[in-house]
């Protein structure tokens, strides 16, 4: 795909800007990581034991941000190399993918794809749909489904996992349709070959969690508390991903192949002084139109490449258009953008 003039100055701009950002800081991201679980598995056992109310609730709250912060890791982990932080990928699995039953697995050989220039917004991409398209009750229910997230893993990991192992044709099903988090229904992973030893053990590893907690709570080891307490802190956070999902892109592509400018003006970024989008897009995700400009940025150095950038380049820079003031702001612009093209289809003479 043939780049415009505008396209190579902003790639090399940016990159030019930034060269001094891109390795990643193996401290921070333990440092993260660890802090985030601490705090995930801390906040959900007080949740889950307290006779407070209040206490409940608030150790809820802060247990489903500390949850989504730890969990939005994944996407970290696709983008950086083991040897630039030795240990991180079986670290995190170990403290969030398993536990969660959302294994690196899950993205890693899937989400790269998203970044395939030729793949993104079309219909081989994993994550992009055309939501602008969508009707708004089908938006609000890609929205809302989010919900039922933890029982679809639960469903992966107790059941179909060791059935797999007994079905060759489930187990084929399960790698090419069940073992990616995906927005896109058509996608298929083609990776069968590449499947690694590691991926089976994870695999194996959330089977044998799931069927621990049921057997703990079918013994009364586990109270009916405790569980339910986990499925609610895990429901809400997919649910406030689902919606950071949805002002992560403009989804007003409808399949085509779309240029590196086009791509860039499709994502969008929620930089300061939004604070509240590091809560709702943690890990860099509040940047995302400038992680499709530097993919390889790691995410502990995007707002120094942000300020970077807003302060180098001019007011005429494609930069400056791929921001929205906040999560409702982008939201509302989402849905005004629907109702309009679904009046404007009403609208249109039948043939």
């Amino acid at each position: 795909m043939a780049k415009t003039a505008s396209e190579i100055s902003l790639t090399r701009q940016a990159m030019s800007l930034t060269e001094d950002l891109m390795t990643p800081n193996a401290a921070i991201y333990w440092a993260d990581l660890t802090i985030s679980a601490a705090v995930m598995w801390g906040g959900f056992l007080v949740a889950a034991t307290t006779s407070n109310l209040a206490l409940g609730l608030g150790a809820a709250l802060l247990s489903m941000l500390a949850l989504y912060r730890a969990l939005s890791f994944i996407h970290e982990l696709t983008h950086i190399r083991d040897d630039e932080a030795p240990g991180f990928r079986v670290g995190w699995n170990v403290l969030v993918g398993v536990p969660l039953m959302t294994p690196s697995l899950m993205y890693e050989g899937v989400h790269n794809i998203h970044h395939i220039k030729d793949r993104f917004g079309t219909r081989l991409d994993p994550e992009y749909l055309p939501l602008s398209r969508f009707t708004p009750l089908k938006l609000a229910g890609f929205l809302f489904v989010a919900l039922l997230a933890p029982l679809g893993v639960i469903l992966r990991s107790a059941i179909l996992i060791p059935l797999s192992f007994l079905v060759p044709s489930l187990r084929r099903y399960l790698k090419t349709k069940l073992s990616a988090l995906i927005i896109n229904p058509d996608f298929v992973r083609e990776d069968l070959n590449r499947w690694r030893k590691a991926w089976v053990i994870q695999d194996g590893a959330c089977w044998l969690w799931s069927w621990a907690v049921i057997a703990g709570l079918a013994l009364g080891v586990v109270p009916v508390r405790v569980v339910l307490t986990g499925l609610a802190i895990f429901s809400l956070a997919t649910f406030l991903n689902q919606a950071r999902t949805l002002v992560a892109h403009h989804w007003d592509n409808d399949g085509d192949k779309m240029t590196l400018e086009e791509q860039f003006l499709d994502s969008v970024n929620v930089p300061p002084p939004n604070l509240a989008s590091e809560l709702w897009a943690p890990v860099g995700l509040r940047y995302h139109a400038l992680h499709h400009l530097l993919p390889r940025l790691p995410y502990h150095n995007m707002g120094k490449a942000h300020a970077r950038l807003v302060e180098a380049l001019g007011a005429d820079s494609l930069y400056h258009r791929a921001s929205e003031p906040g999560l409702f702001e982008a939201l509302g612009d989402l849905f005004r953008r629907v109702r309009q093209k679904n009046a404007d289809a009403q609208n249109q003479p039948a043939h």
